[in-house]
């Protein structure tokens, strides 16, 4: 047991004391009147017993109520807390994410994916960056996985402006290590969903933003779900940050593909010490207890002034 504030616990000097002095005062003789000489029976010594612990117990809630004073705790000891991911979803929703797929479009798989790859995560902060030709920052990064499974039906590709018809992966990934890097706690991963080529990886842009992910410490992972086999400046990000790229043809296999990914990078579990536990409200109720005795006793155990 430890206190939060030790140093009033001097003053239960006095509930000592008091108790001290209780147990060695005489008080006033007081002459009973008995037949002859004959000594006082075993009931009134059980009795004077009985009035000088009576007498005691104001001294003892003195002593309760010092230490309730002082905020008596007990150690926690060790919890554990998951430690914060923060992964940003970067999704293509340019016109060929329509095509079939499963039992919907590309954009539907995907979106059932990624809903189902963040409730499996919880306590991991998600954010969703959706591209085109433009880079649209939908959500920001927050553990409300709500934010990112409500936004399906305003995001279908065939409801985004022109501007969303080609597929400009390098300005997103670009805009969605921004998002991350700026996260001061946590690992920072890129999921990018797309099923096409990129049109923007001009020479060497690919092996600059792989170094820029490397030295951000930004795991970059590729979820592609075409045919023609995905870019390979993405191919390069994602060697360089730690991170992989994964070819899939079926709805099956893009739920398995997340479920890799989960594995790959699983939530990190760090000791912490627990906060103390507050003792305090037994301990007001072992004095309440002693008050509520010693006024019991006042109706009948006490010294008689005669």
């Amino acid at each position: 047991m430890s206190f939060v504030l030790p140093h009033l616990l001097w003053l239960l000097l006095l509930p000592l004391a008091l108790l001290a002095w209780e147990l060695r005062r005489h008080g006033h003789p007081v002459r009973i009147p008995l037949d002859g000489a004959a000594a006082p029976g075993r009931g009134l010594r059980v009795t004077g017993a009985l009035v000088r612990v009576a007498n005691l117990l104001p001294a003892l809630v003195l002593a309760v109520v010092v230490v309730l004073f002082a905020g008596p705790q007990r150690g926690g000891g060790q919890a554990q807390v998951r430690e914060l991911t923060n992964i940003e979803i970067c999704l293509d929703l340019s016109g060929s994410m329509t095509a079939p797929f499963g039992e919907g479009s590309r954009y539907d798989a995907a979106m059932r994916a990624v809903d189902a790859f963040c409730r499996q995560r919880t306590g991991d902060a998600f954010g969703l960056t959706v591209f085109g030709n433009e880079v649209l920052r939908w959500t920001p990064l927050t553990t409300d996985l709500d934010a990112i499974a409500q936004s399906t039906p305003w995001l279908r590709p065939e409801r985004m402006p022109h501007q969303f018809g080609g597929t400009q992966i390098a300005k997103a990934l670009e805009a969605c290590l921004a998002t991350v890097s700026a996260r001061p706690d946590g690992d920072r991963m890129v999921i990018l969903v797309s099923d096409g080529q990129s049109g923007d990886f001009t020479p060497g842009r690919a092996e600059g933003l792989a170094r820029d992910f490397a030295a951000a410490e930004v795991v970059l992972y590729m979820v592609f779900v075409g045919e023609d086999g995905p870019d390979e400046g993405v191919r390069t990000i994602a060697a360089a940050s730690g991170g992989q790229v994964f070819p899939v043809d079926d709805e099956t296999a893009l739920a398995a593909c997340f479920g890799r990914i989960d594995t790959l990078r699983p939530a990190r579990i760090r000791p912490i010490a627990a906060p103390p536990e507050d003792l305090r409200p037994p301990v007001a109720l072992l004095a309440a207890l002693l008050g509520a005795l010693h006024c019991l006793c006042l109706l009948g155990l006490r010294w008689t002034p005669w």
